[in-house]
C-alpha cells in the first residue's frame, strides 16, 4: 500500500511540474504594424507624395516667408476685361493680397526660426507651427501662396481650348474640355462660402477636381494645385454681385493655359 501511495505522489508531482514548466514558456505575439526597418509593402495612404516637397509658387523656387513679399501682377489692372474689371483687380492684389502677405509677417515676426521655411513648407506641417499663431499663419500663409498662383494662371490672351500633354490628360480622365469646365464650374458654384475650385494632381499621379474653404491650400492635403479659381465674393463682386456662376463661366476667357501646362508637367517630376 506504502508503494502505491509513493508511485501516485510521484506521478502528481510530475504533473504538477510539467504545468509549471508550461506556464514559464514565452508567448507567441503578434507582429507590430509599427516599423523601424524597411516594410515588404507600404499601402498608396501612408506613402509620401511625390508632389509633397515640389516648388508649387513658382517654377524654380518656394515662397519665401522672411519676410514674405507681395508679387507684382505680370498684367495691368485692366488686362483681364474679358472676365475681371480692373478695379476688382486693383483691390484684390493690392488690398486683400497684401493684406495676407502683412498679416503672416507680423505673426512669423513672433518665431523668427519660421520665417527660415518657405511658405510651402509651413503650410505642409502646420502642426509645427506654434498654435497661438496657427490659425493666421494657415489663413494667410494660404492667401499669399494661392493669390502668387492665381495671378500667374491668368493672361490677357488666355482662354479657348487647353493646349499640350495637359489637354491630352484632361480628355483622357474627365472625357473632353467641355465635361471637365462643367465639373470644374460644378464645384466652384457648389463651394458653400468663401473658398477654391481647383485641379490638382494626386498622390496617385491623376488628375483630380476639388475645392478648399477659406485659404486653404492643396498641399495641406498633399495635393499639388495646377490651377485655381478664387470664389471668395471679393473675386467678382463688383462686376457680378452675387451671379458666381456667370463669372466661373467668363473666368475660362483669362486662364492661362501655357502656364497651366507648365504646372501639370512641373507636378509629374520627382522631388530632388
Amino acid at each position: 500500500m506504502n508503494f502505491l501511495r509513493q508511485k501516485i505522489s510521484y506521478l502528481l508531482m510530475g504533473v504538477m511540474l510539467f504545468m509549471v514548466l508550461g506556464a514559464c514558456q514565452p508567448v507567441p505575439t503578434v507582429e507590430s504594424q509599427s516599423f523601424t526597418g524597411t516594410p515588404i509593402a507600404t499601402s498608396v495612404a501612408t506613402q509620401t507624395p511625390a508632389t509633397s516637397s515640389l516648388p508649387v509658387a513658382y517654377p524654380d523656387r518656394e515662397l519665401s516667408a522672411s519676410p514674405a513679399q507681395l508679387p507684382k501682377l505680370p498684367y495691368a489692372y485692366n488686362a483681364l476685361e474679358k472676365a475681371i474689371d480692373a478695379e476688382t483687380m486693383k483691390l484684390h492684389h493690392d488690398r486683400h493680397h497684401a493684406a495676407y502677405v502683412n498679416n503672416l509677417n507680423n505673426a512669423l515676426k513672433k518665431y523668427p526660426d519660421l520665417q527660415n521655411r518657405s511658405v510651402e513648407a509651413i503650410l505642409r506641417d502646420l502642426e509645427s507651427v506654434p498654435e497661438d499663431i496657427r490659425t493666421t499663419v494657415r489663413n494667410n500663409g494660404g492667401g499669399h501662396l494661392n493669390h502668387t498662383i492665381f495671378w500667374q494662371i491668368m493672361s490677357p490672351n488666355g482662354g479657348g481650348q487647353p493646349t499640350g500633354e495637359i489637354a491630352q490628360e484632361i480628355n483622357k480622365t474627365f472625357g473632353n474640355f467641355e465635361g471637365f469646365q462643367k465639373q470644374f464650374n460644378a464645384a466652384g458654384g457648389d463651394r458653400f462660402g468663401s473658398g477654391w475650385v481647383w485641379l490638382v494632381r494626386n498622390p496617385q499621379g491623376q488628375l483630380q477636381i476639388t475645392s478648399t474653404p477659406n485659404q486653404d491650400s492643396p498641399i495641406m492635403e498633399g495635393l499639388y494645385p495646377i490651377m485655381g479659381n478664387d470664389v471668395w465674393e471679393h473675386a467678382y463682386y463688383l462686376r457680378y454681385q452675387n451671379r458666381r456662376a456667370e463669372y466661373l463661366n467668363n473666368w475660362w476667357n483669362v486662364v492661362n493655359w501655357s502656364e497651366i501646362n507648365r504646372r501639370a508637367q512641373a507636378s509629374l517630376k520627382q522631388p530632388t
